[in-house]
């Protein structure tokens, strides 16, 4: 099997084993939905007395927040993906076992969690964005162009966020506890993606400190190109940079982990 078929393999079979939970799968979409209500009702009151709050208007305001809840499991934005798997393997030693394959352990783990964000895509976040559009005026583009652009911000908004998810879990070879690594995913990415409010009504310099973190590439930069905010060229080329330096970096911790395998627990 060529490597291209192996990755895609690993993909269609993350997609497969996530389509399994059906019960916890409907339940997101039900946890999502009611959040996005929370969320936006939230926002329609704060935009009422800021009415442009972030350089947004209310349609765009209520945008934002189905397109986070669409995205919040698909791009693991509080972590919770193929990352946990990975430190369990690691802390155990059996992460030794994923080293002596025949594949490269982050193309591997990467075409995982891409098929893991396609079935939260499609299963956990396209009823709740959906109900939006349904019951809520919302900002959305009427070209295919605008549609096809956000589509490829997505792609690489996934591969930001598994750079980020990847390095945090490469780090317990050396925490060798992975329940701070978790917290901090956790905290760093429901504040610094823009979950709770976006980016781009935070204060001065705070605003432009995290405009410039990798994390708005994951929801902020994506929302920007839907709703027509921002130039698609520009944010690719953001979201590639982030995406490029965090798949590097991983590649450097990967390789010095590889010489200090450490396995715990005998």
């Amino acid at each position: 099997m060529g490597a291209g078929r192996l990755y895609a393999a690993v993909a269609v079979g993350s997609f497969r084993r996530y389509a399994t939970y059906r019960v916890a799968t409907a339940a997101g979409v039900f946890t999502n939905t009611v959040f996005g209500l929370i969320l936006v009702y939230t926002y329609l009151a704060l935009w009422d007395e800021r009415p442009d709050l972030g350089g947004y208007d209310q349609a765009q305001a209520v945008t934002y927040v189905w397109l986070g809840q669409a995205l919040f499991a698909a791009l693991a934005l509080q972590g919770g993906g193929f990352e946990v798997e990975l430190m369990e393997r690691i802390r155990t030693g059996e992460i030794a076992v994923d080293l002596y394959r025949p594949a490269d352990l982050q193309l591997w783990w990467l075409a995982s969690d891409l098929g893991r964000m396609l079935f939260q895509l499609a299963g956990r976040g396209v009823i709740p964005f959906v109900f939006g559009a349904l019951f809520f005026p919302m900002a959305l583009p009427g070209d295919f162009g605008t549609w096809a652009a956000f589509l490829v911000a997505l792609l690489l908004a996934a591969v930001v966020s598994f750079g980020i998810r990847y390095l945090a879990a490469l780090s317990v070879f050396w925490l060798m506890d992975a329940r701070g690594v978790m917290q901090a995913l956790m905290v760093t990415g429901i504040f610094c993606s823009g979950m709770t409010l976006p980016l781009n009504a935070f204060p001065d310099a705070l605003g432009d400190v995290v405009q410039a973190l990798p994390w708005a590439a994951q929801l902020q930069v994506p929302a920007d190109v839907l709703m027509g905010e921002t130039a698609p060229l520009g944010a690719f080329a953001f979201q590639a940079a982030w995406a490029v330096a965090l798949l590097a970096a991983g590649r450097l911790l990967q390789s010095a982990a590889t010489r200090r395998v450490v396995v715990q627990g005998g």
